[in-house]
């Protein structure tokens, strides 16, 4: 029987409310919506950054499964009205999925119009559910350009690009917007938060309580 007291956690950030993350919250409100499909192994990962972009972007929402019901993800793409656009590259390599090249997105896309699609996942389960999904592979997709070198000091990344989801999205939305340092303070939130990650592996490391 485990008699190990359950350690208090926070109902918002659904973390150890020792490791609370929601002081690192810097809302902004931006013009476009925010869904985010989160992959279940992301959901328990101290390394995470999607609880902290929604706390981060107001009306923004989490949804959290790999192969998602095809009425109700289509459902959630068409919320609002707005026009679903899947933040992801155009990766030729999914052409062996059977996966279809996406429709093209249109450069005039106005951002009070838009719902950003964005798969919180590793590489590898972001392709699985682009596969097991096919309304996300009919989706127009955004590709990010110009992005500066990722903060994610906490995770390896397998390609330099790569970026943590919180980031990517905020250069998505700066991309979209046309500002490229509206979501600055959400960035620096981010530091504040891979900082107190990296101290509490620290901790860890030598001992303490993490």
């Amino acid at each position: 029987m485990n008699t190990m007291p359950r350690r208090p956690m926070c109902a918002t950030c659904l973390r150890p409310a020792a490791t609370c993350i929601c002081h690192w919250a810097a809302p902004v409100a931006g013009a476009a919506k925010v869904l985010i499909l989160q992959h279940p192994m992301e959901v328990l990962n101290a390394k995470g950054s999607a609880r902290l972009l929604q706390l981060c972007l107001p009306g923004s929402r989490i949804e959290v499964g790999e192969q998602f019901d095809a009425t109700a993800l289509r459902t959630m793409l068409g919320e609002g009205g707005r026009q679903p656009v899947l933040l992801y590259p155009d990766t030729p390599g999914v052409r062996s999925l059977g996966i279809a090249p996406p429709p093209p997105c249109s450069a005039a896309l106005a951002p009070e119009r838009v719902q950003l699609v964005v798969l919180d996942a590793t590489w590898r389960k972001s392709r699985k559910m682009l596969y097991l999904n096919p309304a996300l592979q009919a989706l127009p997709r955004l590709p990010l350009r110009d992005t500066p070198p990722s903060h994610y000091l906490i995770r390896k990344a397998h390609a330099p690009d790569q970026l943590s989801t919180l980031e990517a999205t905020c250069y998505a939305l700066a991309q979209l917007e046309g500002d490229v340092h509206r979501y600055d303070r959400v960035i620096s939130a981010f530091d504040g938060f891979v900082a107190q990650q990296q101290e509490q592996q620290a901790r860890a490391g030598r001992g303490g309580i993490s």
